[in-house]
């Protein structure tokens, strides 16, 4: 199979045009496989009223999903190649954070504790071609975020009280025998600042868990007495 990269008929590689989001090292001078990809956050008006809150999401012993579920409509990638999808989570800035009730707001507390082990999740129907991943929502319905440490379930370790942005990468499954030496050039990322959320244990802002409850299909489960689906 012919190079990607300079390879007869496949062109120099390629700048990227604009998109809903992307970012990461090496924009210009990416693999054409996925260059042109781009990603549009699914229930983003959902997302912006949760960010408008401040977002939180729980982080328990035995691992609990995100809601909103992280889903994106991607396009631009080559029906024919085969991409890994995965996502990771960053921390925001270097603080931890406390919720002050009189004021429904955060406030830094102090120097964040030192960093869980970083991982990342690989969409569980990876690899697959690039028509797959076009063809409906990608979604990370079985992420879950967990504080404990010694996790060993292959979940997102986050600390509590703790700020964060998920990411999301689109890798190239690249079939060279050097392709480690390309592998900056074949993946993209993407990042929604709208995703961002504090790391909790237990909701601290009331008028988040009203809209979880007001806008989750699961939350009879809360009600109910149950609250794990979220």
């Amino acid at each position: 199979m012919a190079a990607f990269l300079g390879g007869p008929g496949e062109g120099p590689p390629c700048s990227t045009g604009p998109g809903w989001a992307s970012e990461g090292p090496g924009a210009d001078g990416k693999n054409r496989r996925v260059c042109h990809a781009a990603a549009r956050l699914e229930m983003g008006s959902l997302w912006e009223e949760f960010n408008r809150l401040g977002t939180e999401m729980i982080v328990t012993k035995a691992g609990r999903r995100m809601f909103p579920t992280f889903q994106v409509k991607l396009s631009g990638l080559d029906p024919l190649a085969d991409y890994v999808l995965l996502m990771d989570f960053v921390p925001l800035d270097d603080k931890r954070y406390r919720y002050a009730f009189h004021s429904s707001s955060w406030l830094a507390a102090g120097r964040a504790d030192p960093a869980a082990p970083g991982r990342v999740h690989f969409h569980p129907d990876s690899p697959a071609k690039g028509a797959q991943w076009m063809r409906q929502i990608v979604s990370f319905d079985k992420l879950k975020l967990t504080n404990n440490l010694l996790d060993d379930n292959g979940h997102i370790i986050l600390n509590s009280m703790h700020r964060y942005q998920p990411r999301f990468h689109v890798v190239f499954v690249d079939p060279r025998r050097d392709s480690e030496r390309f592998a900056h050039q074949n993946f993209k990322s993407f990042s929604f600042p709208e995703t961002q959320f504090m790391a909790v244990t237990a909701y601290q802002n009331h008028r988040i868990t009203q809209l979880k409850i007001a806008s989750n299909p699961f939350a009879k489960g809360f009600r109910d007495g149950d609250p794990e689906p979220w």
